[in-house]
This record gives C-alpha cells, sequence and structure tokens, in this order.
C-alpha cells in the first residue's frame, strides 16, 4: 500500500480473486512510513504523546487506504465497500497503542458478503466499550486480519508483506537463506517469539488460538507470477521426514538486568517481577542462581526499549526493599534460536549449537529452552556470525530432497 500504483495493484489482485468466486474480506495496513510520520508528527508537539490522543491520530492512516483500495476497486467494476475498526465493530480493551480484541461483530460484514460486495477493513485499529479509538501495536494488521478471519471462520487468511514466504533465518544475514513450503504453528509461533519479523507474534496466537489456516505471501511478486509462499499449518507432515531444525531467528532487542545479592528466600522472584509487570514490561528468559551464604543472583531479560524503565523500577522500588546488593544492566546482547519440532525425536540438538559456538569463541550468558527451541543469550557484537554458523551446522543452507 505504499503509493496509489501499488494500491491500484493491490486492486487487480482482489479482482483476480473475486472473479474466481471467492468472497473476500480485505484488511489493510496504513500507506509506508505513514505510521511513522504521524508518530513523529505526534512528538514534535508533544516529547510525550497522551496514548489516547496518539491512538485517535495514528489511526487515521489506515482510513486513508481503506477508501483509496474501495476507490480503485470500484473503477474495476466491482461493489465495494470500506470500513474502520470502529464501524466493524472490533471490541478491544483500553489499553492504548497496543490494545487486544475482545470481540468482533461481523454481522455488517456477512451482510455485504451476501450482496456480492468485498469488504475492506482498517487494520491496527478497534474501539473500546467507551467508544475510545484504540491501535493494536506495530504490526497489528496482521492481528486484525487474523481475528477477522475467525470471526467469520474464512477458509484460508493470506497476509500478503514484504517478503515472499518464512525463510529458515534472514536472508538478509545469511544469503543462502532458503524459503520453507510450510512450517507448522509451534514453529511459526516460536519464531514470532524470538524475533522472526515476518509475522507479528499476536497474530500468530490468535490463528493457533481458533485454527486458522494462515499462508504467507509477498506484496511485490509481480502479477500472474505469484508463488505460493509459506503455509502454516497446525499438523506435523507425516509424509516425509521431519528435519530437526526448521530455522535459527534471532532477536536485537534484548536487554539484560541483574540483581545482586537478594535474599535466597521463598517469594523473592515475585518481589522482584512483580513491580515490572505491574509496568506492563514484558519479562522474557529469567535466570536464579544458586544460592549461596542465604543469598542469590537474579537475572532476567526485557525488551531493548523498556531497559530504562525497568531499572529505574529496581534502583528505586526493588533495591532497598529487598536489600539487594546492587543493580547490573547490559543493553548489548542479543538472543538466538534454534527452532524445529524435529528435535523432540532427536536429542543432542543442544550439545551441538553449544559446541559450534564455543569453537567460533562466542560466550554463552544465559539459556532458555523449550520443546521445540533452543534460545541463547549472547553479545550483540556476535549475532551475526552466531546466526551463520548455527544455519550452517544444523544443514539449513542444504536445498531439501
Amino acid at each position: 500500500m505504499g503509493s496509489p500504483e501499488r494500491i491500484r495493484g493491490v486492486a487487480r489482485r482482489v479482482a483476480r480473486w473475486k472473479a474466481q468466486g471467492n468472497q473476500l474480506v480485505v484488511v489493510v495496513s496504513a500507506m509506508s512510513g505513514e505510521t511513522n510520520r504521524l508518530i513523529a508528527l505526534a512528538k514534535d508537539v508533544s516529547p510525550q504523546p497522551d496514548p489516547r490522543e496518539l491512538d485517535v491520530m495514528v489511526s487515521t492512516g489506515e482510513q486513508v487506504t481503506i477508501a483509496l483500495l474501495a476507490m480503485a476497486l470500484k473503477d474495476l467494476g466491482l461493489k465495494a465497500k470500506s470500513y474502520t475498526g470502529g464501524q466493524v465493530k472490533v471490541l478491544t480493551d483500553s489499553t492504548f497503542t497496543k490494545a487486544r480484541i475482545l470481540d468482533i461483530e461481523g454481522d455488517n460484514i456477512r451482510r455485504d458478503l451476501g450482496q456480492d460486495t468485498v469488504v475492506i477493513v482498517a487494520g491496527f485499529q478497534g474501539m473500546d466499550e467507551a467508544g475510545n479509538i484504540t491501535t493494536l501495536g506495530r504490526g497489528g494488521s496482521d492481528t486484525s486480519g487474523v481475528a477477522l478471519a475467525a470471526a467469520l471462520k474464512a477458509d484460508e487468511c493470506q497476509i500478503y508483506t514484504d517478503v515472499d514466504g518464512v525463510y529458515t533465518t534472514d536472508p538478509r544475514i545469511v544469503p543462502e537463506a532458503r524459503k520453507l513450503e510450510r512450517v507448522t504453528f509451534e514453529e511459526m509461533l516460536e519464531m514470532a517469539s524470538l524475533g522472526s519479523k515476518v509475522l507479528q507474534i499476536r497474530s500468530v496466537e490468535f490463528a493457533g488460538k481458533y485454527k486458522v489456516k494462515l499462508r504467507v505471501l509477498s506484496s511485490f511478486e509481480e502479477e500472474g507470477k505469484e508463488t505460493n509462499g509459506t503455509l502454516i499449518t497446525f499438523e506435523e507432515d507425516t509424509q516425509m521426514e521431519q528435519p530437526i531444525i526448521s530455522g535459527i531467528a534471532f532477536n536485537r532487542d534484548e536487554a539484560k538486568l541483574t540483581v545482586l545479592g537478594v535474599p535466597d528466600r521463598p517469594g523473592i522472584a515475585y518481589q522482584i517481577l512483580g513491580p515490572i509487570a505491574d509496568a506492563n514490561i514484558d519479562v522474557d528468559v529469567i535466570i536464579q542462581n544458586v544460592g549461596h551464604d542465604g543469598t542469590t543472583d537474579f537475572s532476567f531479560t526485557v525488551p531493548r526499549g523498556e531497559f530504562a524503565r525497568a531499572r529505574k523500577i529496581l534502583d528505586e522500588q526493588i533495591k532497598p526493599h529487598v536489600g539487594a546488593r546492587a543493580i547490573e544492566g547490559d543493553n548489548r546482547i542479543c538472543k538466538v534460536s534454534a527452532v524445529g519440532v524435529g528435535m523432540r525425536s532427536h536429542p543432542g540438538v543442544a550439545s551441538k549449537m553449544f559446541r559450534v559456538l564455543a569453537e567460533e569463541g562466542i560466550n554463552i550468558q544465559m539459556i532458555s529452552t523449550s520443546e521445540i527451541k533452543i534460545s541463547v543469550v549472547v553479545d550483540e557484537k556476535y549475532l551475526e556470525l552466531a546466526v551463520r554458523v548455527l544455519h550452517r551446522a544444523f544443514g539449513l543452507d542444504q536445498v531439501a530432497a
């Protein structure tokens, strides 16, 4: 949706789908760079814009594109109608700038679909019970699309983005990265949570909860030459042997905080993380050391943008109340992860990962695991090296047979 010509291109693609007999609901985001422009404008007026008013402002970007796309479709002879999130009744909570969808009333959409109309809905936005405009956070149009697909029980939710599918890792770091024909929902959820920017994690969570079939496609492919992208499935492919590792994910947006010398007693983790959670700061990897002489050290990671705020909470609220010896922080770390449902049945993945990193002199600061992923926190300067060597070590640069 970056320009009038691209919007006309989207309209032509929608028209081809409509000609095949499909009922279509199209969820769009703002034009390229528009949301950033609006946020910058707000900050020119107010260094810390009021969240409610910021949502009122940034939601206008999508209002422009839904109208433009409807106009383009009508010029192609199709019936089309645009709706804002509030008009569709996308009900959210009142957490401005990162609201969560509570319910969707699809009556207007169903009526229009029954009248052979293409429905265009503004992504990224909704409305709370008090009638306030809300937005869903960056990448929120993905979540809007999946939520509408769930509410309407759509056959498939296709998400068009700036890449043509899900890759084994970021091709900008590893040119040999391969596009995956399919990944499991579990793998996609891990990849999204671990820093893969293909889909917003909340959209993947929504898809998993409501069993929405997802497909990731490129909006930049030449008309008539589109590929099938990557299908996100809910079942492992039983027709072929599952690879041990499907992808290497990474996240630069990490910072580590360590509370040194806290009393080693029940409830200390809650005393430290409670105020962090109350401030609506997400915590990721958590490590508590073995107690010694009645004290222990407690480390955790937060988004880098929340580092200063989280440290202030530790310094002002936690250190004096729990009797910590000191607070240390590092906002130059990153997280690198190996993801794959195949590791369930293949032991030794962790030891191989640790050996490969050790051979490159990369020190592991923290480790986090689940059934299908292993994540390590390392110094940010080693990110690209770690991704490249792990991608090669697990054979992800080899073309599948």
